[in-house]
């Protein structure tokens, strides 16, 4: 298989890390691949940094945006692969990410998932974390991290884009979406992408309770399982913040240890 793979980076006030970002995209050998980089009307220096490389990078939009959906989704509309991943303004494809992927994508599958690197950059610790397959409703204990999934262009026009009205876990959402229409979904033990802990991920998970809980309800889920849900996300976050005090690393070691088979 020679796939054609879209690469999608939305930024937005990024000046700090998407020139690495940049870099770990254009110097990948593969030759069947295309970038599209979707700036929000960054204030500082991104965009001039994105323009110093703009005879490497297929497609550039820089408008302002309705927030992550809508600029996931303006990238993916462009996109002419028959894959697509979304690697962010501060994370990296890993060397030769792309190569990996075509060389084991079985031309079949829905979802193409490979394992990911989550990077502390504070301890310069490193932790391979292994991506989730089946996203039932509600989701407990599922890993959707964008960065490690290659998603064919033919699910995305069969079940739709990311849903504009959630601003946090949309890429749970879809793979949720995903699942429940029977979306196929290939896993190949090998990392591909990097990226740093942190960001909107780490914000309070109370600015989050209604995309978690309409979540939930939007896939058929009652109130009752929406709350218990949140609930949970509650508990297991705070645990994280009081564990990132102390001993984070070693129990992020522990956490990702897990593997399929």
């Amino acid at each position: 298989m020679t796939p054609k793979i879209s690469i999608i980076t939305i930024a937005y006030n990024s000046e700090r890390t998407i020139e690495q970002t940049i870099k770990s995209v254009i110097s990948q050998s593969y030759p069947h691949k295309e970038y599209i980089i979707v700036d929000g009307l960054s204030t500082d220096n991104t965009l001039n940094l994105v323009n110093s490389y703009a005879h490497q990078i297929d497609c550039i939009i820089s408008e302002a945006d309705n927030g992550i959906s809508d600029a996931f989704n303006k990238g993916i509309a462009k996109a002419t692969g028959d894959l697509i991943v979304l690697i962010n303004s501060d994370d990296e494809l890993l060397p030769e990410a792309l190569q990996i992927v075509a060389d084991t994508w079985d031309g079949q599958s829905d979802i193409w998932s490979g394992d990911y690197t989550a990077w502390n950059e504070k301890t310069g610790q490193t932790f391979t974390i292994c991506p989730s397959l089946d996203f039932p409703n509600p989701p407990y204990f599922r890993r959707a991290v964008h960065q490690g999934r290659f998603i064919t262009k033919r699910l995305y026009e069969r079940i739709g884009l990311y849903d504009e009205s959630i601003r946090y876990p949309m890429d749970l959402e879809f793979l949720m979406r995903a699942y429940s229409n029977g979306a196929t979904f290939q896993y190949t033990p090998q990392s591909v992408a990097k990226f740093r802990l942190g960001g909107a991920t780490n914000d309070n998970v109370f600015k989050k309770k209604h995309d978690y809980t309409y979540m939930v309800l939007k896939h058929g889920g009652t109130w009752l399982q929406a709350q218990c849900f949140f609930c949970f996300l509650v508990i297991t976050q705070t645990l994280k913040r009081i564990t990132d005090l102390f001993c984070a690393d070693i129990i992020r070691t522990i956490r990702y240890k897990e593997k399929h088979t």
